[in-house]
């Protein structure tokens, strides 16, 4: 079916939003790939304290991915929800990344540690604050299923054209032997001055959907409830979260795999012809999944994306010195599915929204974006610092030969570990149920809520009322969900007083946690330790997970009071938790449930 002309878009608007991918993914090259072995192979930092630093920041990073979707969700401008974030974010990131890839030469090796540390956090908090308000408009731009197919992959088409150009710009500089700072600081003062052009242009340029700048957002902690009973939202979660688990490998070994596993005489240059062979590859076979996904679908294209990096990851685990030339070719062949992802996760994203608004009756690309960045950055972490502490405990010597034992695991660390875990991921995609069809009836099921009229939710085949006649009040529905279906069942039963009490123990327990973690982590960095610890590595994800929980129970806590002060009627609560699907219908003193209440259950 086309798109109603008020959903198709320009090609100068697909341009201008997907243009800053460029710059941002060029960045992303020298930040994933090569920022680890600069730092210990010519700045000299431990590996110990590379680790921590990755940790820190990347646990830091997730955290403020929810944060920023809900500061977005919320905002409300002149000039748009998103627009004023990214002219913000995109300058103070290009400083940032300055910072970063030019630390002082004078600096000793504890100093760097900590000049690397703070201006990676810099880094990210700034990405942030440009990523998720960019991520979050593309959804809004249109939402017809195939031109979002269209939008989506000319962003992550200019977003592999900057991996390409900044390989290029390697290449050059590696091939007129500058020297290591010399070319990273270059790549951050071109890249980063491209950035915020870029992102100048995009906000100069594209209008935000007027209707949508409207609509009510939502509180923080119900909307992280609401999503998770978002049976599309859940399995896509689920992907992503096995994904990223091995996420990092590849980027992190890929300099230490060129060098000391494949042998090359020129690590610098062969590894610069290698992530040239994968972007290009990309480059070039995204027609062909972009046509795929218009012909069978995303979901079917996006199912059989897996299996080139289930095929050819294992292969990459086998090489050694004599295959630098097999290696060329293999990373071409893995290159060739990186595009359909790039395009399609985001375009399937998209379409998950659209569910949740049949739903709930509201627009959250923002806060959706970034629960989804946060999962997989937070599992992420042990990918991106683990590899370095597992090289760290076999021995691992910097511009020096390694032993066998660290040669096997980069090489299977790079390879066959994240075949597996795509192996994994692809069984559990195979569950996600939206299809063009189903899409369609979702968006005309949302166009009934908005006349007043009841809905079908085609993948439950539940009838579903518009959300301002629903059984429980929509405001009330909301403030619920700050708690469990176990803590609302325990106020039907002992009244609300104990909840406050509850909902603060659990923000002090994990604060000790936090403070706990935080503690050994110092403790260990203080001492003579020279070496990475995976033990100091899980210190610093815990203590992570523990500050993001400190702050979900105090919201928690607030609505706990709130609900202590003035109790809701037991059979709304009733109501409530029936129409939730906790519950049957008429359990525990609920009204027998009419079919809008008992369908207003979110799969």
């Amino acid at each position: 079916m086309a798109a109603p002309p008020g959903e198709r878009l320009s090609l100068t608007t697909k341009l201008l939003y997907g243009a800053p991918g460029f710059a941002g993914a060029a960045l992303s090259i020298p930040i994933l790939v090569l920022l680890p072995k600069f730092y210990s192979d010519v700045v000299l930092v431990p590996l110990a304290y590379i680790a921590a630093g990755i940790a820190l920041a990347r646990a830091f990073d997730a955290m403020t991915d929810t944060v920023m979707g809900f500061l977005s969700d919320r905002t409300r401008t002149r000039w748009g929800r998103r627009r004023p974030w990214m002219a913000l974010g995109a300058p103070l990131c290009a400083l940032a990344v300055v910072a970063l890839f030019a630390p002082p030469e004078s600096l000793d090796a504890r100093a760097a540690s900590v000049w690397f540390t703070v201006t990676f956090m810099l880094y990210f908090l700034f990405h942030t604050l440009y990523l998720i308000p960019h991520a979050a408009l593309g959804p809004e731009l249109t939402l017809d299923y195939h031109e979002r197919s269209s939008l989506f992959a000319w962003r992550e088409g200019l977003t592999m054209l900057g991996l390409l150009g900044v390989i290029a710009v390697l290449g050059v500089l590696a091939w007129l032997d500058f020297g290591e700072r010399a070319r990273l600081a270059i790549i951050a003062i071109v890249f980063g001055s491209l950035l915020v052009l870029l992102f100048g242009l995009l906000v100069a340029g594209v209008r935000e959907r007027a209707d949508f700048m409207t609509r009510e957002s939502n509180p923080i902690v119900p909307g992280v409830r609401r999503a998770l009973r978002n049976r599309p939202f859940l399995i896509l979660l689920v992907v992503y979260v096995i994904w990223s688990i091995p996420g990092a490998l590849p980027a992190t070994l890929m300099p230490y795999y060129t060098e000391y596993v494949l042998e090359t005489d020129r690590p610098q240059l062969w590894m610069v012809v290698y992530l040239g062979a994968y972007i290009g590859a990309g480059i070039a076979f995204l027609p062909a999944w972009l046509w795929a996904a218009h012909r069978w679908g995303k979901r079917a294209t996006w199912l059989v994306s897996f299996w080139i990096g289930i095929t050819g990851g294992p292969l990459v685990s086998l090489l050694g010195p004599e295959d630098v030339w097999t290696f060329l070719l293999l990373i071409a062949y893995l290159g060739s599915g990186f595009g359909a992802g790039q395009f399609l996760n985001p375009a399937i994203q998209a379409d998950v929204m659209d569910y949740d608004e049949l739903h709930t009756g509201k627009r959250r690309e923002a806060q959706y974006t970034a629960f989804w960045a946060m999962a997989a950055k937070f599992v992420a972490v042990p990918s991106a610092a683990l590899p370095l502490a597992v090289l760290g405990a076999l021995g691992y010597v910097p511009n020096q030969p390694q032993s066998p034992e660290v040669r096997l695991a980069i090489a299977s660390l790079i390879g066959f570990v994240p075949a597996v875990f795509s192996v994994i991921a692809f069984f559990v995609a195979l569950r996600f149920p939206i299809t063009e069809r189903s899409h369609r009836a979702i968006l005309d099921g949302v166009e009934r809520h908005r006349r007043g009229e009841a809905a079908t939710d085609p993948l439950t085949g539940g009838l579903l009322a518009p959300p301002g006649e629903r059984s429980v009040p929509e405001g009330t529905a909301w403030f619920l969900d700050h708690f469990s279906p176990g803590e609302l069942r325990r106020v039907l039963r002992q009244g609300p007083q104990h909840l406050f009490s509850r909902t603060l123990g659990l923000a002090g327990l994990s604060l000790v946690l936090c403070a706990g973690s935080s503690w050994w982590a110092v403790e260990h960095l203080g001492g003579d330790a020279r070496e990475p610890s995976a033990w100091l590595t899980a210190s610093v994800l815990v203590a992570g997970f523990s500050l993001a929980a400190v702050a979900f129970h105090l919201l928690r806590s607030r609505a706990a009071l709130r609900l202590r002060r003035s109790p809701i009627a037991p059979d709304t609560l009733a109501r409530h938790l029936a129409a939730a699907g906790f519950v049957e219908a008429g359990a525990g003193g609920a009204e027998t449930g009419t079919a809008p209440e008992v369908a207003a259950r979110p799969e």
